[in-house]
């Protein structure tokens, strides 16, 4: 009978990364940006947006850091967090269906280091992605050409048509990103990839080039300018 109610939306982010590539000396989702941490600033987003009925953080095992950096938080945490990022969202997954969430709920896993996301870009996927048998996710067309790397020479230049940048959040039901995840083989790196596995097709929804994921150096300085900047 519960397919019949109509869907809860939660959110899911996987808070259990290290940030070795970002040189913040510590896991980067605590570096500060702009006077807070960057986690902070991702959260802030997702609680305005008032359709999600929870967010849930999934954290490392023994984290003891992120009521400090986070302390205005209210809402789900676990320590659960895995070995790789499928891993960190499979038992956020979990924890969702502990508290009560159901198989056919819709949840957005959105990565801790994209703080710069802001409410009405989630708002846009939600809208696209509610009616949608599938779900997807926020993307961006590459306009770059782009080069496969061999031994720090081009090898080849690939097409990029029909290439798009994928971003979070996420957005698909809880029972089949379960169970795509439960299946997937090798190095799951985001959450469409599990489900294209299984043969289904995401929506791609045109996001921003504001909602970068902080991954280098000089990505810190890049978010404090914009964050600083804005209204």
């Amino acid at each position: 009978m519960t397919e019949h109610i109509p869907p809860d939306l939660y959110a899911v982010v996987p808070c259990a990364g290290v940030g070795q590539r970002a040189g913040a000396g510590g896991p980067k989702q605590y570096a500060d940006v702009a006077g807070r941490s960057l986690v902070a600033h991702t959260l802030e987003a997702l609680a305005a947006v008032t359709r999600l009925k929870a967010v849930l953080v999934v954290l490392s095992p023994g984290d003891t850091a992120f009521p400090v950096h986070a302390p205005d938080f209210a809402g789900w945490v676990c320590h659960g967090g895995g070995a790789t990022r499928a891993d960190t969202v499979a038992q956020g997954l979990r924890e969702l269906l502990a508290r009560g969430a159901r198989l056919h709920d819709w949840v957005l896993v959105h990565d801790a280091a994209r703080c710069l996301v802001r409410p009405e870009w989630i708002d846009t996927l939600i809208d696209a992605c509610l009616p949608d048998p599938v779900g997807g996710l926020l993307a961006l067309p590459v306009p770059d050409t782009l080069k496969r790397e061999s031994d720090g020479r081009v090898g080849e230049t690939v097409d990029r048509g029909g290439m798009w940048q994928a971003q979070t959040p996420q957005m698909f039901r809880l029972g089949p990103l379960m169970a795509a995840l439960a299946s997937a083989t090798g190095n799951v790196t985001d959450e469409a990839s599990a489900i294209e596995a299984t043969g289904q097709r995401p929506l791609l929804v045109p996001g921003s080039l504001e909602n970068f994921k902080i991954t280098w150096p000089a990505d810190f300085a890049l978010a404090e300018r914009l964050l600083r900047t804005r209204p």
